[in-house]
């Protein structure tokens, strides 16, 4: 893929990943605190602990996309999330921060060293791998929430009508109030 088109790939990305997030939330905050709390069979054992893996990981990640002068380690991003609310707030803010960072991106950005530091020592790869890995994280522990949704009472969102042209009217108004396009 060229870089340019690969630029503007991460940019669809990042807005298709804020609808996703802003579709599973919304599903979510019709749970009541007892199913969305509830252990459930996953990696992370109930909505409210995979939902914060995955904001915790966007952090992490986007710190060091950004070259964020810290002294934190993969194990330091643990977030003081304790409500929904709380931490679907942190998730808009995260979604943004990534939408920027992929709206600045060119192809010499994507070329760019970063370091990823780790609790058992750092990692480097390029913003392009990063962002590649980012994004299918979020995906993957996205589609374990979504099935953690399948055993209650509210039906999980469809989260893969995005790219094609026939999916624009079942995404456009939603990219819209949400200020994405």
């Amino acid at each position: 893929m060229q870089q340019d088109s690969l630029v503007e790939h991460f940019r669809d990305m990042a807005r298709n990943n804020a609808w996703s997030n802003h579709r599973l939330h919304r599903a979510c905050a019709a749970l009541g605190e007892r199913d969305y709390r509830a252990k459930r069979v996953s990696f992370f054992p109930s909505l409210h602990l995979t939902l914060l893996h995955i904001v915790e990981i966007d952090w992490l990640y986007l710190d060091q996309l950004e070259a964020v002068e810290t002294d934190r380690l993969d194990s330091d991003y643990d977030l003081p999330i304790e409500t929904f609310a709380e931490l679907q707030e942190a998730q808009r803010r995260m979604d943004r921060r990534l939408i920027a960072y992929c709206d600045r991106l060119t192809p010499a950005i994507l070329a760019r060293r970063v370091v990823i530091r780790r609790s058992d020592g750092p990692r480097d790869d390029t913003a392009r791998g990063v962002l590649s890995h980012l994004f299918v994280h979020q995906i993957h522990h996205r589609g374990q929430a979504h099935a953690m949704l399948s055993g209650t009472a509210v039906p999980p969102p469809q989260l893969d009508e995005y790219f094609l042209r026939e999916d624009a009217p079942k995404r456009d108004a939603e990219l819209r109030a949400l200020e994405l396009i």
